[in-house]
């Protein structure tokens, strides 16, 4: 796979100093976690799901580096996991709670996908080789395409510009966590073995769109025939079969694992994995209005990319989850 295909899907800071990772760490846990009664509200909000057996991965990868194959059984413990991903009015509230101030905010700066700018020739730093990921000054969460833009209209889309200690920081105050990758897909299947969509394999069931990605020539025009050219609002498809909204497209959703290799397979099944002890990259899972056929199709249950834990950009976002004792 090239690194111009990865960059499409999670396009990255190319910043590298000692300590850069540990501040944005040491922010994320400096946040002090909510009153319980406000715990226990968003615990409420989850969904249980009682775990059991199924078949993790893909039969054969299209992008070797994703490492989403062989297919492999898996067990998961029962837990919860958030019906939809994290609204904007969600993290607002989160920020007003804590002051948090996330990666972008720190930073100055973050990606925004260049057709959602009102004038991209005014934002000519981009990373190489994909010149649709422009970097734009005061781009954060509650200014996702820059100083100009606000989600006042759009508290029920997925909040992005995300990056995962964003999230973790988010789970910190909310007595929560990131789903592991093992329980995230597990609920992306909604009950379905061995299909390519929380529907089953047909992209398009009875002719109709099930999730948000991107029609036309990309990355140059988008003709928003399922109705959108970024975020959709939480719970415009239907849900699966354990009532989860866009568990693909819309927004890349952060998972608790580190990338790194797979264990290999095994003829015993896998029980709650968590992927490797350590590494410099983190999970991300679902795909987003971004995927196209032509160029990165990670809309699958199955599919994966990587990105630095710092990474944030207009396709960035994140559901919670908790572990739920049987």
């Amino acid at each position: 796979m090239s690194e111009e295909t990865k960059s499409c899907c999670s396009p990255t800071l190319e910043t590298s100093f000692e300590g850069f990772e540990a501040k944005f760490t040491a922010a994320a846990r400096a946040v002090p976690q909510a009153p319980a009664e406000t715990t226990e509200e968003l615990r409420r909000r989850l969904t249980p799901l009682k775990g059991g057996f199924f078949e993790m991965g893909a039969r054969q990868t299209r992008f070797p580096d994703d490492r989403d194959s062989p297919r492999q059984r898996v067990r998961v413990s029962p837990f919860r996991i958030a019906p939809h991903t994290v609204t904007n009015a969600e993290f607002a509230a989160f920020v007003a709670a804590t002051g948090y101030r996330t990666v972008a905010e720190q930073e100055g700066w973050s990606f925004v996908f260049h057709l959602l700018l009102d004038d991209p020739s005014k934002y000519p730093d981009h990373v190489p080789a994909t010149p649709w990921w422009r970097r734009v000054d005061g781009a954060y969460w509650n200014a996702p395409e820059g100083p100009d833009s606000d989600v006042n209209d759009r508290p029920d889309h997925p909040v992005v510009q995300i990056a995962w200690h964003d999230a973790d920081a988010y789970c910190r105050w909310a007595g929560l966590r990131l789903p592991t990758e093992a329980e995230w897909e597990f609920a992306a299947r909604g009950g379905l073995a061995k299909m390519k969509f929380p529907w089953g394999n047909d992209m398009m069931p009875n002719g109709k769109f099930a999730m948000n990605t991107w029609q036309g020539d990309f990355p140059h025009e988008n003709t928003a025939a399922d109705g959108w050219i970024a975020t959709a609002p939480v719970g415009t498809y239907p849900p699966n079969g354990y009532g989860l909204y866009e568990m693909t497209g819309n927004v890349w959703e952060w998972a608790s694992d580190f990338y790194g290799a797979r264990p290999a397979p095994s003829k015993l099944p896998l029980r709650d994995p968590t992927g490797p002890e350590t590494g410099e990259q983190r999970i991300q899972r679902g795909g987003s209005f971004l995927c196209h056929i032509s160029y990165c199709d990670r809309y699958h249950v199955h599919s994966r990319t990587r990105n630095d834990p710092s990474g944030s950009a207009s396709n960035s976002g994140f559901r919670v989850a908790v572990s739920d004792p049987a």
